[in-house]
């Protein structure tokens, strides 16, 4: 059982003065120039996404590299070996010639392959450092439970390079307190790969060992962990059955960005095939706070206004995304954020709830922007192919064996794994969308280049008030200042 310890009070004190963490986006959408831009401000955590990071960084060196960030962070790593094996396969120094595609790193599985697993683990390992560097602020990486293959290499890479946080949502993360305790102490640490009641008992564990790579420290300093949660319901059942201790949450309602939890009870869709949400579907503030542990809410709340009431409402602050999706340093394709920044100034974005887009069976929200695959002529045309897989669900056949699978692949072999034709119509690649977001987009053999997605809270239309006359962009540091004027408490 987590309590809240002396601990919680003491070595992760700082969390009680931040109100404003900044969302972990989409794939790179929270690169580390967003998360550095945002923790360089006081009262401020900046946040790196931690999705699908090792094809992020292998991508990014197969760009060329720009202004030779990556090598900078890379020569900080501790074992030169496995940089040097990573730069050898995927660092391209002029960058690969347009039209030609990226090499893959392979999808993750519970079979451990070590370039893999290296590649992830310094992944992670840059992103944070280049996110800490120039400023004395805090630093956390956002991962989605639903990722499960890649989570343990990516924490211990963030960790290794000093995250000061770790955030979680889309899913129950309740054994990760105890994989932090184990790798700051320079233990090994597993995940059940494999969720719900145990019906094969032969079923692999994900498992990482800091002793068994040429990297592993003895001891390191145990990150903040933040469950984001639904429900208070929720916080209060990980406080009682997580394997360590949790210093807080995020309280995420349905109105933010990307996945988001279903409504409880029975689905019913409105007029628009949107899901319907009801009362029973936001957190209870007064009970979050009778928890004692500080929390922040999130969705909708990127206003001033909405800090102010938050904090009276017994919250420490809240989380904003979107305002910093659409931000100068966010990593969106320049392009593509330009265009849709124009069309909320003149009206025409709009967001959806769409209950099938992910594969996760999740709602997903999604930006109706052209080009991108929530037109429904684009997700037509576009071949369905998995080739990322990080999304994928991995299936007892028993005995121990696993077939992985997910609802957005070809539908025939979807249906081949024990999936249904109903279950995959309508879902989009998730993986293939958001690393074309970020601006890199993979080129199949066929010659097609992969549409985005492009997920955002409904905090869309408020981005209009931060565009200077005449200006197609802003920045981070006009996020905050938006932010705290009306905010005395800071």
């Amino acid at each position: 059982m987590s309590t809240v310890s002396d601990e919680t009070h003491g070595r992760y004190s700082w969390l009680r003065q931040v109100r404003i963490i900044q969302g972990g986006m989409g794939v790179a959408i929270s690169g580390w120039r967003l998360a550095r831009a945002v923790a360089s401000h006081r009262a401020c955590m900046g946040v790196v996404s931690g999705t699908a990071l090792d094809s992020v960084v292998a991508r990014r060196l197969q760009d060329g590299d720009t202004g030779g960030h990556l090598r900078r962070a890379i020569e900080a790593f501790p074992d030169q070996g496995v940089a040097g094996r990573v730069l050898d396969r995927f660092f391209v120094p002029m960058g690969k010639k347009v039209g030609t595609p990226y090499r893959r790193v392979g999808m993750q599985t519970h079979v451990e392959r070590p370039l893999v697993r290296d590649l992830t683990v310094l992944a992670a390992f840059v992103e944070v450092v280049l996110a800490r560097e120039g400023h004395r602020g805090r630093v956390g990486i956002n991962l989605l439970t639903k990722v499960k293959a890649p989570t343990l290499p990516t924490l211990y890479g963030a960790m290794l390079a000093g995250v000061d946080c770790i955030l979680m949502g889309a899913g129950i993360p309740r054994e990760i307190p105890g994989v932090l305790d184990a790798f700051a102490e320079g233990r090994g640490a597993s995940l059940r790969l494999l969720d719900g009641p145990i019906t094969d008992e032969l079923a692999p564990l994900l498992r990482f060992d800091p002793e068994g790579v040429g990297y592993g420290a003895a001891q390191l300093p145990r990150p903040a962990f933040l469950p984001i949660v639904s429900a208070d319901s929720l916080a209060a059942m990980l406080l009682r059955r997580s394997t360590g201790s949790v210093e807080g949450f995020i309280v995420e309602g349905p109105l933010a960005g990307g996945h988001n939890a279903p409504p409880r009870g029975r689905t019913v869709l409105d007029e628009t095939g949107q899901p319907v949400y009801g009362e029973r579907d936001q957190a209870d503030t007064a009970r979050m706070a009778e928890l004692g542990l500080p929390f922040w809410l999130a969705g909708a709340t990127g206003s001033p206004e909405s800090l102010t009431a938050a904090r009276e409402a017994g919250a420490t602050g809240i989380q904003v995304g979107t305002l910093f999706a659409f931000s100068r340093e966010s990593g969106m394709d320049p392009e593509l954020r330009v265009k849709i920044l124009r069309d909320a100034r003149e009206g025409g974005s709009e967001v959806r709830t769409d209950p099938r887009a992910s594969s996760t069976g999740y709602p997903f929200k999604v930006v109706q922007v052209e080009g991108s695959v929530a037109v429904p002529e684009v997700y037509e045309a576009r071949p369905r192919v998995c080739d990322n897989g990080y999304l994928r669900e991995p299936v007892s056949t028993g005995g121990g064996s696993i077939t992985y699978r997910c609802a957005a692949e070809p539908v025939a072999a979807y249906v081949a794994k024990g999936g249904s034709e109903e279950d995959a119509a309508g879902r989009r690649c998730l993986c293939n969308g958001l690393l074309a977001t970020c601006g890199h987009p993979q080129v199949q053999k066929d010659g097609t280049v992969e549409p985005p997605i492009v997920t955002s809270g409904d905090d869309l239309g408020r981005l209009v008030g931060l565009l200077p006359a005449g200006r197609d962009d802003y920045g981070a540091d006009d996020v905050i200042r938006y932010l705290t004027g009306a905010a005395a408490a800071l």
